[in-house]
């Protein structure tokens, strides 16, 4: 790993500060298996819960007879739709979803009815006896028709720019992304405790436990106090566990019991359970000046977003603001369509709409490119954005760090691996089966850059709280944020320390009862939002504890002055406890306009990637043998963690460009399991070497960025590139399967 770094000044020097990599609390528990997440829960005399599916991407519900499930010795409870004490529905920006079906079910794997019983295994059965009777209608599964149809969630109109400025080089393309899972090792798990007074306790796995108790007490029909959400462990995320799976069935089943229960799902309904990423239909045609200079951009989008909202509206805006790529252009005009299907529901998954369109952007700017004789990466830079510059789609001048040229120039520089394979035969498209010889391997390389907003836009009043209380002992950081496996607890330690001076420092999870929301742990925000609240709170404990000392220097001692203790930490809460609760926003957004133009974000951020492939022509086989980054950080907290969520956000984009996608058939999927859902695994991972440009941002804590999703924006779009180079085939489709490649 090669970095960049920039002086940040900090308030004093402590070990496992910021620009550190201290070891994460939680890694030697999960690596040693010891580390409790939400499916190892467990409360004497649980039940176990299950959930009927609708096998069928529409049906009318014609009767639901729960007689023959609870004639099954052991099982206690049968809950329909007509059970849900409270409101019906749920979701997150339109509660449009029925808890359970509501008369109708409108794709597969839909929640007809829950089930209670004395173990797994019973309740699996009892959710098998259930007898629905169901009619079979005509399911709308193509979002070009559902357009047609008007069947739509949001439709985005972004227009900027002069309509009539033309380009005498022209490039046109369709491009379509596939239906891609988040595939996280946890599947959906979690435990309901009730109180005894009406009141319920939900331990669950989730990335907003605040927003997951909005719809969850109205859903049960109980004062907010009543119910309340605590963390449990996680086991990944990346979207999926945005929006309610088994939440609401979980408390109603322990409400109806009188008992705790406990549900975990296994991995072929956990497909059912979740959303997925938008599969998109782009088309798109660039217009340029013959030196290059990006004139005009006319885009139209189509993402399915399946049966309910979730956070279509938002998917789809992303897909429109960021449909240019980080690039001038005087005009823009870019139609964004979300549909409504009866295919599965897609929402938040890692990158949030920019991934579909850097795809086909890139692909873009590379025909742009060969259309013009000009170097690919010379293209780029001539139209690349910078820090003080307008967005073509939104107008929104960008401020803070964007060093897009930097980001390019960075990467380019990077060497390239040895030319061709050789030695161990494992490392030729096909591995150990030894499918070809060298001589018969093609080379690719691949380059793309993209870029995202960070935290919630178009004015959303989007917030985080902590707490920070100086203890004899250190310093305790409390926080309802979800850490989902990216190293949150350890950047707020840091943070925490490198405020203080104060090296002890405890990072409690709390439940909705206790604190204030801190957001959803997605749209690459925690860092700079949770840890924005964290600082702050932390500054204003180290100002107050210094006050009382008469001044001084605080560490884990105590107050020091010319290196001498002039009061513990005990001495300095002898006048009472001194405790900071902070709720931090960022930087204000606007609404769109009508023509989707204002200040709509908070921040970005920029990433590029290069890829090096080796393909068989012959089967279509490809070997991704090395993906090299460099992304713009705006300050590294904790390198190692960082590097870590690159290296894991590269595969994820190696897995969209050629293995993973869920196969629908007639709103139906057909491959719900690991055995046919095709994911990286050790052996398909490539050598990554990062680069990190540290510019320092306008509003992030010690001015770090979010770092989550830029890995996996343009890393997809760069190894379809070098596949492209490689074979010289168009490739408007992703994932690449070997039939594409080979030519069949």
């Amino acid at each position: 790993m090669t970095t960049t770094p920039t002086a940040v000044p900090t308030t004093t020097a402590v070990a496992g500060g910021i620009g550190t990599s201290p070891l994460r609390p939680d890694g030697i528990p999960k690596v040693r298996g010891e580390f409790a997440f939400s499916g190892d829960l467990h409360e004497e005399g649980m039940l176990w819960g299950a959930t009927v599916r609708s096998p069928h991407a529409r049906a009318r519900i014609l009767s639901i007879d729960p007689a023959p499930a609870l004639a099954i010795p052991g099982v206690h409870a049968v809950l329909t739709q007509d059970d849900v004490p409270g409101r019906k529905t749920c979701g997150q920006a339109v509660k449009d979803q029925p808890v359970l079906a509501d008369g109708e079910t409108r794709f597969w794997g839909e929640p007809v009815a829950v089930v209670a019983a004395d173990d797994a295994e019973t309740a699996a059965r009892a959710a098998a006896a259930v007898a629905v009777r169901y009619e079979p209608l005509d399911a709308l599964t193509d979002p070009g028709e559902a357009e047609r149809q008007g069947s739509v969630f949001r439709t985005m109109h972004v227009v900027n720019g002069d309509p009539d400025r033309r380009g005498e080089v022209v490039v046109e393309g369709y491009y379509e992304t596939g239906t891609i899972d988040q595939a996280m090792l946890g599947t959906e798990a979690g435990l309901a405790v009730p109180d005894g007074e009406g009141g319920v306790d939900l331990y669950v796995a989730t990335q907003w436990i605040h927003e997951d108790h909005e719809q969850l007490y109205a859903s049960l029909g109980v004062e907010p106090g009543a119910a309340r959400i605590h963390l449990s462990g996680i086991g990944g995320a990346f979207g999926a566990r945005e929006d309610l799976t088994l939440q609401i069935h979980l408390c109603m089943l322990a409400l109806h019991t009188g008992r705790p229960v406990k549900m975990v799902l296994d991995r072929a309904e956990s497909f059912a359970a979740h959303v997925h990423r938008h599969p998109s239909r782009m088309w798109y045609r660039h217009e340029a000046d013959p030196d290059g200079t990006l004139v005009r951009v006319e885009a139209k989008l189509i993402f399915d977003g399946g049966a309910y909202q979730t956070t279509s509206h938002a998917v789809i805006a992303n897909g429109a603001y960021f449909a240019m790529g980080p690039y001038h252009c005087e005009s823009v005009d870019v139609v964004g369509i979300a549909t409504r299907t009866n295919n599965p529901p897609n929402g938040a998954m890692r990158g949030f709409g920019a991934v579909q369109v850097c795809f086909a952007y890139e692909a873009q700017m590379d025909k742009l490119a060969a259309a013009l004789g000009m170097d690919p990466i010379d293209l780029r830079l001539r139209n690349a954005l910078d820090a003080g510059d307008r967005l073509p789609t939104t107008g929104q001048v960008i401020e803070g760090a964007f060093p897009v040229a930097e980001v390019i120039r960075s990467l380019a520089a990077m060497p390239l691996p040895d030319a061709g394979p050789g030695g161990d035969p494992r490392h030729l498209p096909g591995g150990a089966g030894l499918t070809t010889t060298a001589a018969d391997i093609r080379r690719g390389v691949g380059f793309a850059v993209g870029f995202k907003n960070i935290a919630f836009a178009e004015s959303f009043d989007d917030y985080a709280e902590a707490r920070v209380t100086l203890t004899p002992d250190g310093l305790l950081v409390e926080t309802a944020a979800a850490e989902v496996g990216q190293g949150m607890v350890t950047v707020l330690q840091q943070i925490a320390r490198t405020a203080t001076g104060i090296e002890q420092v405890e990072v409690a999870f709390v439940d909705t009862a206790a604190i204030g929301s801190a957001g959803s742990t997605s749209a690459s925000r925690q860092t700079q939002m949770t840890g924005g609240a964290v600082l702050e709170a932390a500054e204003a404990v180290r100002d107050e504890a210094l006050r009382r000392a008469g001044g001084g220097t605080l560490s884990g001692e105590g107050v020091l002055r010319d290196g001498v203790v002039v009061a513990t930490l005990a001495d300095v809460l002898a006048e009472g406890p001194i405790t900071e609760l902070v709720r931090f926003r960022h930087p204000p957004t606007t609404a769109p306009s009508e023509t989707g133009q204002g200040d709509l974000h908070a921040g970005f951020s920029v990433a590029a990637h290069r890829a090096v492939v080796d393909v068989d022509p012959d089967l279509g086989l490809v070997r991704v043998v090395q993906v090299d980054t460099a992304q713009d950080v705006g300050k590294a907290l904790h390198p190692a963690a960082l590097v870590g969520q690159l290296e894991g956000g590269i595969l994820q984009g190696v897995g969209m460009a050629v293995m993973e996608e869920l196969r629908i058939d007639d709103g139906v999927v057909r491959n719900a399991s690991f055995t046919d859902y095709l994911l990286p695994t050790i052996l398909d991972a490539p050598d990554v070497e990062a680069v990190l440009i540290e510019e320092p941002d306008h509003w992030g804590p010690f001015g770090a960025k979010g770092v989550g999703e830029p890995p996996t924006i343009s890393s997809t779009a760069a190894v379809v590139a070098a596949i492209r180079d490689a074979t010289g085939r168009d490739l408007t489709r992703a994932p690449v399967r070997p039939e594409d490649v080979a030519g069949v």
